[in-house]
């Protein structure tokens, strides 16, 4: 006589609770670890694929860091021009600046804020001087947090560096880990876990699809919006701004940045920066309400506002990585919900 199997959902659920309270826990700890397995899962397909081709997979690993290298590489050869020439048109046109500064924005402070400005060079000179030894003085007070603060750099740096080592062997090894896990799943429920994650994995991978989409988008906007209120460097600044969206809010406060500094060396006031402003304010505001729930919350079947919930809720339980697992831990949670709504309409409970 077969005893009835047990339902797998509380044991799963229950999986689920305790990985969360470990991320909650060990958070900064966790940090380069699941940045890292991040890029092993996006980076995954590809090296299958030159697996398929006969590379080693070994080999293609390789290659596929080398690749996500050359990416990055290209962004700084993108920006370092922008810089560069920003760099030198900031010398060029300083002493405008000053006069700008000295004729319209010193008699605006001094006219509603009561506030005299100084911005000649000599009166700078001299007040560096004389404040010098009062800013020797707070440094040494500071000096203890400023210790803290660099230890906390090398943290920083330290776990930068860790992430191109996991992510080199979670990716070599991707398969035998996944086949490790797969084999501690109970033979009883092996065949509906092995479903659900393949539901999950077809879920996450349309995210990725939504994404990109969503980075592609943006850089076409960001870039469209500056080149139309006349801000040079339009296309470098917009496509670095949009292939940032993927960190919520760093693709438009990098984007902002450069633009701001670009914009006072063009336009040398702030009538023409307004433009620019609205552009980012614009943007930010459609990719928020408009273009991420459109291309990612519809791929994945989440509504619009649970998108922005889930942003909201993992944001405030996991800090900076949990706004960026948000819709992708949303995603596979749908796929539970999904079975255990499934599970409920064909109960006793909900039939009777």
């Amino acid at each position: 006589m077969t005893g009835k199997s047990p339902n797998p959902y509380p044991w799963l659920l229950g999986t689920a609770a305790v990985a969360g309270v470990l991320f909650y826990l060990l958070g900064s700890i966790l940090a380069p670890f699941l940045f890292a397995a991040i890029l092993a899962y996006v980076c995954n397909p590809l090296v299958n694929r030159l697996e398929k081709h006969k590379v080693p997979r070994t080999l293609g690993v390789v290659l596929v860091m080398l690749l996500l290298a050359g990416v990055f590489v290209s962004l700084v050869l993108i920006l370092l021009p922008l810089f560069q020439k920003e760099a030198a048109l900031f010398v060029e046109r300083l002493p405008a600046l000053v006069d700008w500064l000295k004729a319209d924005l010193a008699p605006w402070m001094e006219r509603n804020f009561g506030i005299a400005l100084q911005l000649d060079a000599a009166h700078l000179k001299n007040a560096l001087t004389e404040n010098l030894q009062s800013a020797q003085d707070i440094g040494a007070a500071l000096l203890p947090s400023l210790k803290s603060g660099g230890l906390a750099l090398m943290g920083f740096l330290a776990n930068l560096l860790l992430v191109p080592v996991v992510f080199f062997y979670l990716l070599r090894d991707w398969k035998v880990l996944l086949a490790r896990i797969e084999e501690m799943i109970p033979r009883r429920w092996h065949v509906q876990a092995c479903t659900i994650a393949a539901e999950v994995d077809g879920v996450l991978a349309e995210f990725l699809r939504g994404q990109i989409a969503v980075m592609l988008v943006m850089s076409a906007c960001y870039a469209a919006g500056l080149a139309l209120v006349g801000l040079e460097y339009a296309l470098p600044i917009g496509l670095v701004a949009g292939l940032l969206v993927f960190v919520p809010y760093l693709g438009m406060i990098v984007g902002l940045s450069l633009a701001t500094m670009a914009g006072l060396m063009q336009f040398q006031g702030l009538a023409g920066m307004v433009p620019v402003w609205v552009v980012f304010g614009i943007g930010q505001a459609l990719e928020g309400t408009v273009v991420t729930p459109w291309l990612v919350g519809d791929r994945i079947g989440l509504h619009p506002v649970a998108v922005i919930f889930a942003l909201l809720a993992f944001g405030q339980l996991f800090g900076f990585f949990g706004v960026l697992l948000a819709l992708p831990a949303s995603a596979a949670l749908l796929v539970g919900l999904r079975h255990a709504r499934a599970k409920y309409l064909a109960s006793r409970l909900y039939q009777l």
